[in-house]
């Protein structure tokens, strides 16, 4: 039997089979008494007559001893059925006597507007979050979320009121500071601490009084409480029943509740009302400067709303309670709604899970998904070794080649698998607990722990071993392309805009295709116009420089007899085809 406490849940056993797990803390059954197994007639038995003995009677005993004279036999004429005796089958009642229908059932009201939310317990957190870094397996992350919904003590609640437009509460929230309980109004507040906590501030004195004068024979008495009432004409009688109907069966319509209510002759119960009347009660305050007493329960209240509301009841915006708790509220609304938030986290532990992951991360723990769906908590993230690359032992090695080898292995097997245990001579049997491993088993066992802790292999929580994948390539980055010319159109070098380079004292340099003229004694040469190119040229780049840009190699060399024809003029042409020209003013 386990005897940690139940925040502080083990996960390998948790995460075993449901045949493997530890037995419930608690005997469930302990206070069950099975009853008598009953004999039921399927038909004439084998060996004689079948049993008609019943449960509960000696043998031989009638179905109708038990009930009056006047109730057995059959039923007669004309409301049950023909009579049994006369051969007849036996029917059901006639069509006229229709049941008596069954009264419909109070709608449920809506649940509050109050944001409720489940956390975790932050000690708890820390010892799953201390064993997953021991035992260094992966988790399922809803699955720890589900086993802290299933107990209350794995988790805590925090209720928190919503606010309008007007940032005013849609629904208040009041807690009671005497136990912690939580409350939807103040009268609700103001009469769960008269009802429990009344003798903290109050004490009930009776003291004798005069009897009610007259005789009575009869006195009215609640039939669902057993409240006595007293006489229908007694003058305190209508107080005395709404009162009842008011504290104890609001939610009854009083007409049905008056319906309820009995009318008893019996002389004892006749005589205890008499006695409870010859006696006043009178409350006397506690924890007061000054003795004071006060003849009724409205004024107890009135009293208690003067002096010790402000104290004893606040109302709240945001308040937690435990799991245990919040299940142990009095408030009929707040129990339906933690249920019916805990059975819609119990469907999908969303709240759970995120505080979960982050309060794991606060561990230094990491996340990954399994197959892209499954997350799980672990030590580190999926790693992949890649043995070429990177120098590794030869035990390293072994263990990664053998768990790609055999899909789903366990701890166990690849221990025995890579370092069999001896096998011993017949000697006397050595404990369990003195049992030691070999240095082998013991490398092996430290060659899988750094593995594990690097995310190179992965160990499950159900013992499995799994090494981490080589990542895909991804897929390279699309280029983008220039939109192709229309077809018929050749692209041409755009006309170098010379102004726009020009500098601004007003000079500009003279296009390449206009040869100025040659100064005198000088021979003059034609300088050919640049011919279409392929690409446009980049600003700031002359013809003759782009030319030798795309210069190949492979191109022949302009012969020595061209060379020697290029005369001074030529070159003089050159010169001044650069030169510039002054503008007129």
């Amino acid at each position: 039997m386990s005897t940690a406490p139940e925040n502080e849940f083990d996960l390998e056993k948790l995460f075993l089979p449901a045949w493997a797990q530890e037995p419930s803390s608690a005997k469930q059954y302990a206070q069950y008494e099975g009853r008598e197994e009953r004999s039921f007639d399927r038909g004439p038995s084998r060996g004689g007559r079948p049993q008609q003995r019943r449960q509960g009677g000696p043998p031989g005993a009638r179905r109708d001893e038990g009930r009056p004279r006047q109730d057995r036999g059959a039923p007669p004429r004309g409301k049950g059925g023909r009579d049994r005796a006369s051969g007849g089958e036996r029917r059901g009642p006639d069509r006229g006597d229709a049941p008596e229908r069954r009264q419909p059932r109070e709608a449920l009201q809506p649940l509050p507007e109050i944001s409720l939310s489940f956390l975790p317990d932050e000690k708890g957190v820390e010892s799953l979050a201390r064993q997953i870094k021991m035992t260094g397996r992966a988790y399922p992350l809803f699955d720890i979320a589900q086993m802290i919904l299933q107990k209350p003590e794995r988790h805590a609640v925090t209720f928190s009121v919503t606010k309008n437009a007007e940032s005013q509460p849609v629904q208040p929230l009041f807690v009671c500071a005497l136990d912690d309980t939580l409350w939807l109004s103040e009268d609700e507040a103001v009469g769960h601490v008269l009802k429990k906590h009344f003798g903290t501030f109050y004490q009930a004195e009776r003291t004798a009084t005069e009897p009610p004068k007259g005789k009575y024979t009869f006195v009215a008495q609640c039939g669902m409480s057993g409240v006595i009432l007293g006489p229908p004409n007694y003058h305190d009688y209508q107080n005395q029943l709404r009162k009842l109907h008011t504290e104890r069966f609001s939610r009854m319509p009083f007409d049905l509740y008056k319906a309820r209510v009995k009318i008893v002759r019996d002389e004892e119960v006749v005589k205890k009302w008499i006695d409870d009347q010859s006696f006043k009660t009178e409350y006397l305050c506690l924890n007061m400067p000054e003795p004071l007493r006060l003849g009724s329960m409205e004024a107890v209240e009135k009293h208690f709303r003067e002096q010790h509301k402000e104290n004893i009841i606040k109302a709240v915006e945001s308040h937690s309670l435990s799991g245990t708790a919040a299940r142990s509220l009095r408030s009929p609304p707040l129990v339906r709604l933690v249920r019916t938030v805990w059975e819609d986290q119990r469907r999908f532990p969303l709240q759970i899970a995120t505080v979960l992951s982050q309060q794991f991360a606060g561990h230094g723990l990491q996340f990954f998904k399994v197959n892209k769906t499954i997350t799980h908590v672990s030590v580190a993230r999926p790693h992949f070794l890649d043995m070429e690359a990177t120098p590794v032992s030869e035990g390293v090695k072994r263990i990664v080649d053998y768990i790609n080898a055999n899909p789903k292995c366990t701890r166990r097997r690849l221990v025995e698998a890579l370092a069999p245990t001896p096998v011993q001579p017949e000697a006397p049997s050595v404990p369990a607990a003195e049992a030691t491993q070999t240095p082998e088993q013991t490398a092996i066992v430290s060659d899988l722990h750094w593995l594990i802790h690097q995310g190179h292999v992965i160990e499950f929580a159900n013992g499995t071993l799994e090494t981490a994948k080589k990542p895909l390539p991804r897929p390279p980055k699309p280029e983008v392309k220039r939109p192709a010319p229309p077809p018929g159109q050749t692209t041409e070098a755009p006309a170098l805009d010379l102004a726009a380079e020009a500098p601004n004292s007003g000079e500009v340099s003279a296009p390449a295709n206009e040869s100025p003229a040659a100064e005198p004694g000088e021979a003059t040469a034609e300088v050919p116009a640049p011919g279409p190119t392929s690409a446009a040229s980049p600003p700031g780049i002359s013809a003759e420089n782009e030319k030798q840009e795309f210069h190949r190699p492979s191109d022949e060399p302009a012969s020595s007899e061209h060379l020697l024809n290029e005369s001074p003029a030529t070159e003089a042409a050159k010169i001044s085809s650069e030169a510039p020209v002054a503008q007129p003013e």
